[in-house]
C-alpha cells in the first residue's frame, strides 16, 4: 500500500513541476487531474520547495511557483585553438548533464555535437558559448558564437533575397553551404529532435515547438552579429532520435526522402500566398525529396497562380515527388483542387 502511495505522489509532483510555470492556477489543475484536495496538492508543493525544485513567489491568495535552476554553467571555447566537437562533449557537457535516461542522452549527444561542429566549421568567429542550465523537468543549452551569422551565411551562398527566405530554406532541409563536408540534414533533424529549438541570428529569431508543430519568425529591432542556437528537452522526454530518423526516412537506403514544409513562412511580411514567384521560391530544392508534406497551417488564402505552379507545373515537371498537402483550410483547399482538376483536364 506505501508503494502505491509512494507511486501517487511522484506522479502528482511530476505532474505539478511540468504544468507549474504554464498554468495559473496549479493547485486547481492537479486537484483535478488526480482527483485530490487543494490541501493535498499544497503539501506536495511544499516538499517540492523543500527540495528545492520550486519557489514561492506573491501572496498566499495571487500565490504564483516557478521552477529553481538545479544549475546553470557556462563555458568560453576560442576559436583560435583545435577544437574538436566529440571531446567538448565527452569532457565537459556530458558528465554535467548525466545521469539522464539513455534517449535523452542519445539525444543530446546528437544536438549538441551537431550544432558546436556548425559553429566550428562555418561561424568564422573567434570563439563558441556554452551555457547550460537544468531544472527538475529539462534541460536547456544555448551555443553562441560571434561569427558572421547563420541566416546571413546562407542568404549569400544561395543569392536569396533577404534572411527570411534563409530560415524558409533552413527549415525544409538538406541545405549546407559546404556540402564536401556536410549533408546539409543536421540541423533539420535536432531541430525536430528537441521539445524547442530556436535560433537567433542577425535581427531574425526562428523558434521550432515539438508539440505545436510551429514554425515561428521574429523580429529584433536591432540585428546582432553571430548565431546563437537554444535547445530544450524534458528529462523525461520518452522519444528516440532514431525515431525522429525514422520519421523522416521513407525509402529502403534510409536516405532522407521526406519534409515538412511550413508554407506560410513563404510569405513576406503581411503579403498573401498569391504569385508564381511565392510558390517558386517555396518549391526551391524540394525536388530532392520523394515526399513533401504541404503545412498550410496559419495560411488564410492562396492564389490561383500560387496553386497552379505547386499542383499542375511542379508536379507535372517532377513526379518522382509527391506532394501531400495538410491543414488547409476550406478555401486554400479548393484553390489547390481547382489546380489539380486542370492537371487532370489537360492530361
Amino acid at each position: 500500500m506505501s508503494s502505491r502511495v509512494r507511486t501517487e505522489g511522484e506522479q502528482v509532483r511530476t505532474f505539478l513541476l511540468e504544468h507549474i510555470e504554464s498554468h495559473v492556477d496549479v493547485v486547481s489543475l492537479t486537484a483535478d487531474r488526480f482527483s485530490i484536495s487543494r490541501q493535498a496538492v499544497n503539501k506536495h508543493l511544499l516538499l517540492l520547495r523543500e527540495q528545492g525544485a520550486i519557489v514561492k513567489e506573491g501572496s498566499t491568495r495571487d500565490a504564483r511557483y516557478r521552477l529553481v535552476p538545479l544549475f546553470t554553467e557556462t563555458f568560453r571555447f576560442p576559436l583560435t585553438q583545435p577544437l574538436e566537437e566529440d571531446v567538448v562533449w565527452n569532457e565537459v557537457v556530458k558528465p554535467l548533464i548525466e545521469p539522464l535516461p539513455a534517449n535523452v542522452m542519445n539525444i543530446w549527444h546528437h544536438g549538441f555535437t551537431e550544432i558546436f561542429n556548425n559553429a566550428i566549421d562555418h561561424s568564422s568567429g573567434t570563439a563558441i558559448l556554452v551555457k547550460v542550465t537544468q531544472t527538475a523537468v529539462s534541460t536547456e543549452m544555448m551555443i553562441s558564437d560571434d561569427g558572421v551569422g547563420i541566416f546571413t551565411k546562407i542568404q549569400t551562398h544561395l543569392n536569396l533575397l533577404d534572411e527570411r527566405h534563409a530560415i524558409f530554406e533552413l527549415a525544409k532541409g538538406k541545405l549546407t553551404t559546404d556540402p564536401r563536408n556536410h549533408s546539409g540534414e543536421g540541423i533539420f533533424f535536432t531541430s525536430r529532435m528537441f521539445d524547442q529549438f530556436g535560433i537567433l541570428s542577425g535581427a531574425l529569431y526562428f523558434d521550432h515547438h515539438k508539440e505545436s508543430y510551429e514554425d515561428i519568425v521574429m523580429e529584433r529591432e536591432r540585428a546582432a552579429p553571430g548565431t546563437s542556437v537554444f535547445l530544450t528537452l524534458s528529462n523525461r522526454a520518452t522519444h528516440t532520435a532514431r525515431e525522429i530518423f525514422d520519421e523522416y526516412t521513407e525509402s529502403d537506403d534510409y536516405t532522407f526522402d521526406k519534409t515538412v514544409v511550413p508554407v506560410d513562412l513563404a510569405k513576406y511580411g503581411t503579403d498573401d500566398l498569391v504569385s508564381r514567384s511565392q510558390a517558386k521560391r517555396l518549391l526551391a530544392r524540394l525536388d530532392q525529396f520523394r515526399r513533401v508534406v504541404l503545412d498550410f497551417r496559419n495560411v488564410d488564402t492562396i492564389g490561383q497562380a500560387f496553386a497552379d505552379q505547386i499542383f499542375r507545373v511542379f508536379v507535372d515537371e517532377h513526379p518522382q515527388t509527391q506532394l501531400l498537402p495538410v491543414n488547409a483550410n476550406p478555401a486554400v483547399q479548393q484553390m489547390i483542387s481547382r489546380a489539380r482538376a486542370q492537371r487532370e483536364a489537360a492530361r
